[in-house]
């Protein structure tokens, strides 16, 4: 079961695959992504990270601007969760057996963004639609409950092809991480964006300096993220190609549910992920109650961060100077988080017992941040990285690329999870003792311990989960020359498919472009 297919690029030997080892290497060493290529996946990106950033807020909108009552939305949550064990397993197998002229992931990400970002807007605009105050008012939970209907059906469709398309694109390492590193940086660019906006204007809301109905602000920004989400994703299935030479008639759904069985490395990471996803901190936006109450505002918080938005941007220049340091994707990568979770043990061991020490809460949560952001960039460009290697390893032992199989699995098990998770997290939320009816002005809960379990819930609790998460690439030993030499095989055999499939004028073109390069 753990072994490798028998016509897997692991197993066909150097007999069949040898005549191609010459144009297999070139495909590995030689960037073949243009320009716009790289751009359109980071446009793509700008709009996730957009949304993204404005689903960090999700829950306050709920509680502060639809004034759900929390016990309501933890059932639509888990209601959702329930549709998700059927939604996310078909939609994997789809994805997997698909196979067009547009190539395996283009279509789905071009027809499924817009009605994803479209009802992603609407859900936010929802504020503007229902004005009642009535806490379980069933025409606004209805509401909820519809649109994160809609928009998990299309995430699925779409996100499971828009998660794969880079590695679709290129087997080259330098074209990958270079268009994640831009993703990196616009895309983190954009969620500070969203954050520098959020923060100040609730913060002075409360204290009534200005007067911004939460509601025009949610409906406003997602409809600008709705906007570039659209035109982002639907430009990079146009332009983006895929190069990618797959297996034309892929295994029977029940030969590759098992194929995650063939891949140590993601079995690994995915058992260390999933025996710690039930731990979670409710969902809450503990990040604002720690700036807005905690640290005084917003105003404070600007200076907390402001030595980490400097440096956050700028660590990005440190990728080349670390990939000379260490000597493969993995040992930066350990390094590195290993790097960040130091950073979160030093700030929680001496903020959580201070915490009513207002200016050592701010010197230690800036000087830690500083530190942590240094290597933001990097870190997440090598994990981003080892991820594709992981991918690609897959196709290596089986001759295919189940991604959405495989991932439809890891969905299933979250699906699982979540019920727990979510309860867990309702528990969370009781214990801290925090009031979500009252205004987020400094120090509003009146209590040490209240703000103690808060800061807990914000850094503290995730500390057990990022050491769990890093155990397992302590095993990885996918570096070096076994790596190259997988990525070698991998690419011979995908030139082995296209002559076998008498489409020796793709192959053509392929090694006319890379002679070009």
């Amino acid at each position: 079961m753990f072994t490798a297919d028998d016509n897997s690029a692991a197993n066909l030997g150097s007999e069949k695959l040898g005549k191609y080892k010459s144009l297999a290497t070139r495909m590995f060493n030689t960037p073949v992504l243009s320009p716009r290529e790289m751009a359109f996946p980071v446009i793509s990106d700008l709009a996730s990270k957009l949304m993204a950033g404005l689903d960090t807020y999700r829950m306050l909108y709920f509680v502060k601007v639809l004034k759900i009552d929390l016990t309501y939305v933890v059932l639509v949550d888990m209601l959702i969760s329930l549709y998700n064990t059927l939604n996310d397993p078909l939609m994997g197998v789809v994805y997997d057996k698909t196979r067009t002229r547009w190539g395996k992931a283009r279509p789905y990400v071009l027809l499924g963004a817009a009605p994803f970002y479209l009802s992603t807007a609407l859900l936010y605009c929802g504020g503007l639609f229902f004005g009642s105050s009535s806490a379980n008012d069933p025409k606004k939970i209805i509401f909820v409950f519809m649109m994160l209907f809609i928009q998990e059906t299309f995430s699925t469709i779409y996100g499971i092809p828009r998660a794969h398309m880079l590695t679709m694109q290129t087997v080259n390492p330098d074209d990958r991480i270079a268009v994640g590193l831009l993703q990196e940086y616009i895309g983190g660019t954009a969620k500070g964006i969203i954050y520098a906006f959020f923060a100040p204007i609730i913060d002075f809301t409360e204290k009534g300096y200005i007067n911004v109905p939460m509601n025009v602000m949610y409906a406003v920004v997602s409809i600008f993220a709705a906007a570039a989400g659209v035109i982002g994703n639907m430009s990079m299935a146009i332009n983006c190609k895929e190069r990618i030479m797959l297996q034309p008639k892929p295994a029977p759904l029940s030969k590759s549910l098992f194929y995650m069985l063939k891949n140590k490395y993601l079995l690994r990471i995915t058992l260390a992920n999933y025996s710690t996803m039930w731990i979670t901190n409710g969902g809450y936006n503990w990040d604002m109650v720690t700036h807005l109450e905690i640290f005084g505002g917003t105003i404070a918080n600007f200076f907390v961060e402001l030595p980490q938005n400097v440096i956050n941007p700028l660590s990005l220049t440190f990728i080349p100077k670390f990939r000379k340091m260490f000597k493969d994707n993995r040992t930066a990568l350990v390094t590195l988080r290993l790097w960040d979770l130091a950073t979160y043990v030093v700030m929680c061991a001496f903020s959580i017992p201070f915490i009513d020490k207002k200016v050592l809460c701010w010197i230690v949560s800036s000087i830690c941040l500083a530190v942590n952001a240094a290597n933001n960039g990097p870190a997440n460009v090598f994990e981003a990285e080892v991820g594709r290697e992981i991918t690609d390893y897959t196709e290596y032992m089986t001759g295919e690329r189940p991604d959405g199989t495989i991932s439809l699995l890891a969905q299933l098990l979250g699906e699982l999870i979540r019920p727990i998770r979510t309860a867990f997290g309702l528990a969370m939320i009781k214990w801290s003792g925090y009031d979500t009816t009252l205004p987020q002005l400094p120090w509003a809960q009146g209590s040490k311990i209240i703000y103690q379990r808060v800061f807990f819930l914000y850094r503290g609790l995730s500390i057990i989960s990022k050491f769990v998460c890093i155990i397992p690439y302590f095993f990885y030993d996918l570096v070096g020359e076994k790596r190259e030499q997988m990525y070698i095989a991998i690419n011979e055999r995908r030139a082995l498919l296209t002559h076998e499939d008498e489409q020796e004028k793709a192959l053509e073109e392929i090694i006319s472009g890379i002679s070009e390069e």
